[in-house]
């Protein structure tokens, strides 16, 4: 809902890194506008939280540790189970593809973190307002990214489970994997840090897989996607 009251605006955090929690719980503090309801290190434990303490806001990390469900996942997941509730993605790694992805999978917004942490407090004020929040500096590159038809078509931000079709057989797991992860809206540095490999074996696994599926890019990977029926 559109705030239109003087009571403060009811956010939870979703991080895995404590000191970014903490960072954030003392940014947010500051804020006579703004009450955080929880700070969460994993989905598991926001989820739980959210069903006795609802948010108006979800500030929530794009990249979680290992095993839990983040990406595009995981902003499905809470836009389905919390729909009241706005979320505001924040990443350490992103680009336009990402940002199109998260956007069209149900978030209102997505932050760098490299970006001043005053940006996220106008960020989640723009949100909560009913806006959508960019980086201005994005802008240009993101409306040229939304005229893709690969990422304006709305199957192209389907979730993924485990790729077992025919197609994909001869991939070896880790191949598998990766490309998982790209459907799911990851980067190879993100998908890097996710597994704790180094960005050039995540860049060799995602080419030797492209290669035995013989596509080119990741609008091909789209594509097939589409083709095969992932889900």
């Amino acid at each position: 809902m559109n705030r239109t009251g003087p009571t403060p605006l009811r956010i939870a955090l979703l991080d895995d890194h404590t000191v970014v929690r903490h960072a954030l719980l003392e940014l947010l503090g500051e804020a006579p506008d703004f009450r955080v309801v929880g700070a969460f290190a994993s989905s598991r434990e926001l989820m739980a939280a959210l069903r006795t303490a609802p948010a108006e806001l979800l500030l929530v990390d794009f990249v979680l540790a290992p095993g839990d469900i983040d990406g595009l996942n995981l902003i499905r997941v809470l836009s389905t189970r919390f729909p009241d509730s706005k979320i505001l993605v924040v990443s350490g790694h992103y680009n336009p593809a990402t940002i199109a992805l998260a956007l069209r999978a149900g978030a209102r917004g997505f932050v760098g973190k490299n970006q001043p942490l005053s940006d996220i407090v106008g960020a989640i004020r723009t949100v909560a307002r009913g806006h959508t929040y960019l980086n201005p500096a994005l802008k240009v590159e993101f409306s040229y990214l939304l005229s893709d038809a690969a990422v304006q078509d709305d199957t192209a931000a389907v979730a993924v489970s485990d790729v077992e079709q025919d197609a994909f057989i001869g991939l070896s797991p880790r191949e598998r994997e990766v490309l998982q992860c790209c459907l799911n809206g990851l980067s190879v540095t993100q998908i890097a840090e996710k597994y704790g490999r180094s960005v050039k074996t995540i860049s060799t696994q995602k080419h030797a897989a492209f290669r035995k599926l013989g596509i080119r890019n990741d609008n091909e990977l789209f594509k097939m996607h589409r083709q095969v029926g992932l889900s």
